[in-house]
């Protein structure tokens, strides 16, 4: 295995693109439909990747893929200077916990984004 990029179906693919952008995150790919309509966006930072779709694109396809925002997903996600990305960050959305200390090692905080997914950022000593 060399990577992974998860594919998270959104209901609203804008304005997930503009949560995500104000992390730092660009768009290096995109799909739009004939008439004009995004339907996915990959999106990176650094080596960190997501692919966003809507769940529009998927209609009749993927039963099993639940179309309700967010789950039971926690998206993690290592950084460098977190105390750095973490000024940037809390001037920009809303954070859910402060910076913490956990017991592995790690110094973390915690946000929820426009779909309700949970995103831990990390950096480890």
């Amino acid at each position: 295995m060399k990577s992974i990029s998860p594919t998270i179906f959104v209901n609203d693919l804008q304005v997930t693109i503009t949560f995500y952008t104000k992390l730092g995150f660009i768009i290096t790919d995109e799909v739009t439909t004939p008439e004009g309509e995004k339907v996915f966006a990959l999106m990176t930072n650094g080596s960190v990747s997501f692919m966003f779709q809507s769940f529009a694109s998927i209609e009749g396809k993927y039963p099993m893929v639940s179309r309700a925002d967010g789950g039971s997903l926690l998206l993690y996600i290592s950084v460098d200077n977190i105390r750095q990305y973490y000024a940037y960050i809390n001037e920009r959305v809303t954070v859910l916990t402060g910076l913490e200390k956990t017991f592995y090692g790690a110094t973390e905080f915690s946000l929820c984004d426009n779909n309700n997914y949970l995103l831990t950022f990390a950096e480890h000593d």
